[in-house]
């Protein structure tokens, strides 16, 4: 079978499983898996809440938009996005040009229990609020909703089983079987 000729994107909020239904994606289609965080670190060299603290959120939104652009000479490959990706139009529009978008959703009380278990996420990754684990991602869940919904071609519950049953459930749509040549 011919490989995709576009992406397929993987948005949501931090903790949702997006780095790991990607990889577990690229292991089922051989299509590989970029995580954008992953590549914003190790070209910067810094954790992304150094990043932040160093640089501020603009420029690691910056970096963000870079990474993202460099995806058009990459075609296909399953793409895990930081979950502020969503925030720049500049971003939404690539997203579209370059690929089909899935976006994970989760309860916000999910999200904070999942952050809250991820020793990396807590250390690697700043607070973006003031507010209590909980409160934050309440209230940026809340904010960024629309941009996701506006982002995503396709909407699965993060929360409806295993990793492996999520996967499952992407293969399972429409745009995503026609993406893949209707393979496994």
């Amino acid at each position: 079978m011919t490989p995709p000729e576009r992406h397929l994107f993987l948005i949501g909020f931090r903790g949702c499983g997006k780095s790991t239904v990607a990889r577990l994606l690229a292991e089922r289609t051989g299509v590989r898996a970029i995580d954008t965080d992953r590549r914003i670190v190790e070209n910067a060299g810094m954790s992304i809440r150094e990043i932040f603290e160093r640089q501020g959120e603009s420029s690691f939104r910056d970096l963000e938009t870079a990474a993202i652009a460099e995806l058009t000479d990459e075609l296909p490959a399953i793409v895990a996005l930081g979950g502020g990706a969503i925030l720049r139009e500049e971003n939404r529009e690539m997203l579209r040009r370059l690929g089909i978008v899935v976006r994970l959703v989760a309860s916000p009380e999910t999200l904070a229990e999942r952050i809250a278990r991820d020793a990396a996420s807590t250390s690697d990754r700043p607070p973006l609020t003031s507010l209590p684990p909980v409160e934050e991602v309440r209230r940026l869940v809340a904010e960024r909703e629309p941009l996701y919904r506006e982002s995503a071609d396709v909407t699965i519950d993060a929360e409806a089983g295993t990793p492996e049953r999520i996967v499952a459930t992407i293969l399972a749509e429409p745009l995503v079987r026609r993406l893949f040549g209707h393979r496994p």
